[in-house]
């Protein structure tokens, strides 16, 4: 019996210590997942911003609104520090929104979104001369 009671206590002394040592491991897997998770959200927020921007820059344009305009529109909805570039070829308009996400400023990572919209018509009423009445 004397040799089980020396393996009962070898083996409850050979453990002691090992969840301090998982911890220590896990704890920043933990950690670095969650900060990956966070920022895959900034990304994500900073596409849809995107998109929302671009979108209406392009359905400004659409309408014919001055160039300064559209850019001003669209940079309101795009994520701060966003490159709007517009263009114009025959009917359509192009609105193209490049922008880093916030957590990555210092990474070469961008995100753009664009958005192609048909111009509208000139609506403006016309000048018809008024009828004379008999």
């Amino acid at each position: 019996m004397r040799g089980c009671e020396r393996c009962r206590y070898v083996g409850r002394g050979a453990d002691r210590g090992f969840v301090t040592a998982e911890s220590a491991v896990v704890l920043p897997v933990l950690v670095m997942f969650a900060m990956a998770l966070v920022w895959g959200l900034l990304v994500v927020a900073a596409q849809i911003q995107c998109v929302d921007a671009a979108r209406t820059g392009a359905r400004a344009a659409a309408r014919q609104d001055p160039a300064g305009q559209v850019v001003a529109v669209t940079r309101e909805a795009a994520p701060s520090g966003a490159k709007v570039t517009v263009s114009r070829a025959g009917d359509q308009v192009r609105v193209l929104v490049v922008a880093k996400p916030p957590a990555l400023r210092g990474l070469p990572f961008e995100v753009r979104e664009e958005a192609v919209a048909a111009a509208e018509q000139d609506t403006a009423p016309s000048q018809a001369t008024p009828e004379a009445t008999p």
